[in-house]
């Protein structure tokens, strides 16, 4: 895998991934920047919740549960000093589709969090990472669920 992160100016960086996809990110006035991208520890976050929803959808789908939506929540806490790392993630998944397993789901947030999602892992040396979910059916109506880390 590999990336490119191009400095324009200020704090303003333009990122390219190996695939070929470009985003841009940017610092806040009070470090120079303009407020015009997301910020490279946001984009470390929002990375990890999407490598965690890709494994709970896909083990879902594998266990022919019929996932119509899911969306991933996170809140994070980092460090007063330097280095500023995660020191508290936590997780809320929201689930949705008709007839959907809690136990099912349960058991696609336990396994991305505990074998699949390489970015949770990694994160997980340096910071707590909490889960919890709730299934949502189609008629809006939430069944939350247990904590699961």
């Amino acid at each position: 895998m590999k990336g490119k992160v191009k400095w324009v100016d200020g704090a303003l960086m333009l990122a390219e991934s190996g695939s070929g996809h470009a985003l841009v990110m940017d610092g806040p006035p009070e470090h120079g920047g303009r407020n015009l991208g997301v910020r490279p520890m946001e984009m470390l976050l929002l990375g990890m919740g999407g490598c965690t929803q890709f494994d709970v959808v896909h083990i879902l789908k594998k266990s022919r549960q019929e996932v119509s939506f899911c969306e991933v929540e996170l809140s994070a806490e980092r460090a007063e000093s330097e280095p500023k790392v995660f020191t508290r993630i936590h997780v809320h998944f929201r689930v949705g589709g008709r007839g959907l397993s809690e136990k099912a789901v349960e058991r696609a947030v336990r396994l991305s969090a505990e074998k699949y999602c390489s970015a949770s892992i990694m994160l997980g040396k340096s910071a707590e990472i909490t889960h919890d979910f709730e299934v949502v059916e189609p008629d809006g109506e939430a069944s939350p669920a247990g904590d699961s880390g």
